[in-house]
């Protein structure tokens, strides 16, 4: 656990008892806080009473008067739509409101490190596709060279639940957008930003708002490294504004599109190669095509920037090319789960939006595409670009009709549920097909989530094999 320091015998809330919820009650009380808490769900009152806690309403008049601090859960709204009640509350009596990443940051340094022959480092990755893949194979390439590392935020324990780093120690934080937009501090040594698609754009009133999000981890957090994916115009942006010439080699700009060049530091893939460029001169090559835990041109640009972070952090090449290929992928990205009959079954539940479902259509060939579920703005009708693979789209989810028609040219069969497409597609494909679940939708309408929703795919084609 990391106590949070600066809260001593002062009162703060706590809005929110998920898993980030209930890890910052427990800092917050190590660091000598005294905790009162708000859920709205109907096990508040049982999950405060299980911590030693009171519930409060802070959204009542003078609920949170007292506050020293609202730490504030990243699913709730604090801004757009429209900040939930209890932080209005918050911001209309002027008390501050953070989240567990900024009271991670504020707090993680401890006096021993000066003690330290190499204190700690923290390395943060945030974008919108690829974070956690580069964040699980960040932290897999470090522990293969021998290093202490541990792996939070999004993925992982919560930040504020890990064990306090020790010498030479490193912490890789997978942070969303609602995370690094509410964090009061954030300071991490190394800034890794894989891309930006459009998502979540409710939650920060518009494309500019998601992305001035993100880019608060750079701006503000000033790290000593960053690591930008320049395939995007925003990527490529934030790059120019972090360094100060073309040859600042304290950003080093990644890319899985295509060759970059300049005086630059450059890690790039193209038709599956990883190529290491400082200032002008080639200094490492990887052959990422046959590393079956990284398949695809996503993968290789997520494989691109965590060979740049290991490379910053004193790793050579073939250290971590030894490194990548015993990474074995994470579940629901990318993730082959059987291969019977000569057909692979692939699952890539977390492609829940348009672009993440666009790079998994883009890494497979003759593909049973199961898609659908709850649609995201601007719906499905982009990926009929990406689609020249498909064979046929099995279409599950609430709105599986309306998906449907907008899959022009392509043969489709509206499935409904999960079971009923796997069956469908089981049936119909032949040797050397790939059946891919990459939803390009959310997965509220049928499942708790995409976790669940892949889970369940899983489970029907191990029923198959």
């Amino acid at each position: 656990m990391i106590p949070v320091r600066g809260f001593e015998g002062q009162v703060v809330g706590v809005l929110g008892l998920g898993r980030s919820g209930i890890a910052t009650i427990r800092a917050l009380q190590a660091g000598g806080a005294e905790v009162v808490v708000w859920d709205d769900g109907a096990r508040a009152g049982e999950l405060a009473a299980a911590e030693g806690v009171a519930l409060r309403d802070f959204a009542k008049p003078g609920g949170c008067a007292d506050l020293a601090c609202l730490v504030t859960s990243p699913g709730i709204p604090h801004l757009y739509p429209a900040p939930h009640p209890a932080i209005a509350e918050a911001l209309a009596a002027g008390v501050p409101v953070d989240n567990d990443i900024g009271l991670f940051f504020r707090s993680l340094a401890g006096a021993d490190w000066a003690m330290m022959e190499q204190p700690p480092k923290v390395v943060a990755v945030t974008g919108s596709n690829g974070k956690s893949t580069t964040s699980a194979l960040i932290a897999h390439v470090l522990r293969e060279a021998g290093r202490e590392v541990q792996l939070a935020g999004n993925i992982g324990r919560g930040v504020l639940d890990i064990d306090p780093p020790g010498d030479g120690g490193i912490v890789v934080l997978e942070l969303s957008s609602y995370q690094t937009e509410l964090a009061r501090a954030l300071t991490p040594d190394v800034g890794v930003f894989t891309n930006l698609s459009p998502d979540h754009l409710d939650r920060h009133g518009g494309p500019g708002g998601y992305f001035a999000a993100k880019r608060r981890l750079f701006a503000e957090g000033g790290p000593d490294r960053c690591v930008i994916g320049v395939d995007e115009v925003e990527g490529r942006f934030l790059a120019n504004q972090l360094s100060v010439g073309p040859g600042d080699d304290r950003v080093i700009r990644v890319s899985s599109a295509g060759k970059l060049s300049g005086p630059g530091w450059l890690v790039f893939a193209k038709k599956g190669f990883l190529a290491e460029y400082r200032k002008g001169r080639q200094v490492g090559a990887i052959d990422l095509r046959e590393i079956s835990g990284l398949p695809g041109a996503h993968n290789h640009q997520n494989a691109c920037a965590a060979y740049a972070v290991a490379r910053s952090l004193g790793m050579g090449p073939r250290q971590i090319e030894a490194a990548l290929k015993s990474f074995a992928g994470l579940p629901h990205r990318s993730q082959k789960i059987a291969e019977i009959a000569g057909v692979a079954y692939v699952n890539d539940s977390k492609a829940t939006n348009v672009d993440s479902a666009r790079q998994a259509l883009r890494a497979f060939r003759k593909i049973r595409w199961i898609c659908g579920g709850l649609e995201k703005e601007g719906g499905v009708a982009p990926l009929l670009s990406d689609a020249a693979e498909v064979r046929k789209a099995y279409v599950i989810g609430r709105e599986a009709a309306h998906v449907a028609m907008q899959l022009k040219g392509i043969e489709v069969e509206i499935c409904g549920d999960m079971g009923t497409a796997v069956a469908r597609a089981h049936a119909e494909a032949e040797a050397g097909d790939t059946v891919l679940l990459a939803p390009a939708c959310a997965s509220f309408d049928q499942y708790d989530s995409f976790e669940k929703r892949g889970d369940d795919f899983v489970a029907r084609v191990q029923a198959l094999a």
